[in-house]
């Protein structure tokens, strides 16, 4: 799943809701956005490899954290900060990695 964030209507707490949900939080989880404005939630490129094309990422959160899956999903707090996260640093992000805590 991924979330085209140059759309408004495709953009929204639901949707990253949505994709914390479908995550899995039995291995490693990194959310990325790409140049072209597509985010995602990768569990095969985690932490600093393959960057190219890149805008930005966020830490990677380890399997077994509780970042990801159904139960994170239904913390309202979490996907608001996730959701920021995304709107604050999309288009023009701080660094090329984003920490959210």
């Amino acid at each position: 799943m991924s979330i085209d964030l140059t759309n408004p209507q495709a953009f929204t707490h639901d949707a990253v809701r949505d994709m914390i949900a479908a995550a899995d939080d039995r291995v490693h989880n990194q959310l990325r956005v790409s140049r072209a404005g597509q985010a995602w939630m990768s569990s095969q490129a985690v932490g600093g490899t393959d960057l190219e094309g890149l805008l930005f990422r966020l830490e990677t959160w380890a399997a077994g954290s509780g970042c990801v899956g159904p139960v994170a999903a239904s913390d309202a707090v979490w996907v608001a900060q996730i959701y920021n996260a995304l709107r604050d640093n999309w288009a023009n992000p701080v660094s090329d990695y984003v920490d959210i805590y």
